[in-house]
């Protein structure tokens, strides 16, 4: 059993490490053990900018990104440092979000962190002996209450997350009457959605969490699913995560209907199939699959700012109105609970609201 997300990203990764200074490739095999492919390929994206751009400005004599040196980073001075941060803010082609700014701000001080303070040469000394990077600071972009604030009136709240999963099972094809190709394609699938839809709102998973799902990690009796959980490193340690009670129905359904309906071979471990035109056979359905079939019930739905992320929030949002910050934090798997905040945020508001409801309901 693989987890298929992380096996590409890891073939990704040694593709791409080749064309790097000596010095990253060092960094990537220290960082391998704590982070995930995927998170190492985006530090290698950030790189790739940043010596380009270095190269661009003529601060680095390389012909390619590749011979790179480290005395040319050690003697980068701070205007450079604001430069390339104007540049990434100001730059034609895509410019980037403030939090991407920080990101690839906080990926280059990670790499200048390892070199000047952990890595070492022969002679026992710094690989960088001045580190421009330790005097930028990075300030927080997204506190929970904004992100909170951002959310609100964009997920789904109370009565809401059984009437997507209604609408996604039944209301959908009545709006669709008129569209013969929508309408074949919703009779084949509409079960396998609701319960992809159903699973999410009742356990909270990242979409990348329900791709790598196969059969053996569903045990429908006690309401679990082995998961590899993100920032989990161990590839052989799956983490149990429990689905409510209104999940099971859409699961036992589905599962009655995957080997048939979706022409499953014997080989394929997936739990979430799909059958694309064209084609024998069903194959594991990918990461893309899921986010645009739940795009495309929700601008139905008349939400279509919701998304497979705005699930989950919805889920968690509820499920922290019956339980604590730390069971929140434990069922979402967040490395801190500082991100499990938001829902502290959303509910303030959700609570009071409701409390409003009832009273005027009650005069």
């Amino acid at each position: 059993m693989t987890n298929v997300q992380k096996e590409i990203d890891r073939r990704k990764l040694d593709e791409k490490l080749p064309s790097m200074p000596w010095f990253v490739q060092q960094f990537i095999d220290y960082k391998l053990p704590d982070l995930s492919p995927s998170t190492l390929l985006e530090y290698l994206r950030d790189y790739d900018t940043f010596f380009t751009w270095l190269r661009a400005e003529g601060l680095s004599q390389a012909d390619s990104n590749q011979s790179v040196t480290l005395t040319e980073l050690e003697v980068l001075r701070m205007d450079s440092v604001t430069a390339y941060r104007l540049y990434l803010t100001t730059r034609r082609e895509g410019t980037n979000s403030r939090i991407t700014v920080s990101r690839k701000l906080s990926s280059l001080r990670s790499l200048f962190h390892y070199l000047s303070q952990i890595a070492e040469d022969e002679e026992f000394y710094p690989l960088l002996k001045r580190n421009i990077m330790a005097k930028i600071e990075i300030k927080r972009t997204h506190k929970p209450k904004d992100t909170a604030a951002k959310l609100k009136g964009k997920i789904l709240e109370e009565d809401e997350l059984l009437e997507f999963i209604g609408y996604i099972l039944e209301g959908y094809a009545v709006d669709m009457q008129k569209n013969k190709q929508a309408l074949y394609s919703h009779e084949l699938n509409k079960e396998r959605d609701a319960c992809i839809a159903s699973l999410i709102l009742n356990s909270g998973l990242r979409v990348s969490e329900v791709v790598n799902l196969n059969v053996d990690d569903l045990d429908l009796g006690n309401k679990l699913l082995y998961v590899y959980r993100k920032g989990n490193n161990d590839e052989t340690f799956k983490t149990p995560v429990y689905f409510r009670e209104q999940a099971k129905d859409e699961l036992a359904t589905y599962m009655s209907l995957r080997q048939t309906r979706y022409r499953t071979p014997k080989r394929e471990k997936a739990l979430f199939i799909a059958l694309r035109n064209g084609e024998s056979e069903g194959s594991r359905m990918t990461k893309r699959a899921i986010q645009a079939m739940i795009m495309k019930y929700a601008k139905c739905f008349g939400k279509p700012y919701l998304t497979v992320h705005k699930l989950r929030h919805s889920f968690a949002t509820d499920y922290y109105l019956q339980n604590d910050i730390y069971k929140t934090k434990e069922q979402l798997g967040h490395a801190s609970t500082e991100t499990t905040e938001i829902y502290a945020h959303l509910t303030d508001k959700t609570m009071s609201e409701a409390i409003e409801r009832r009273l005027e309901d009650n005069a």
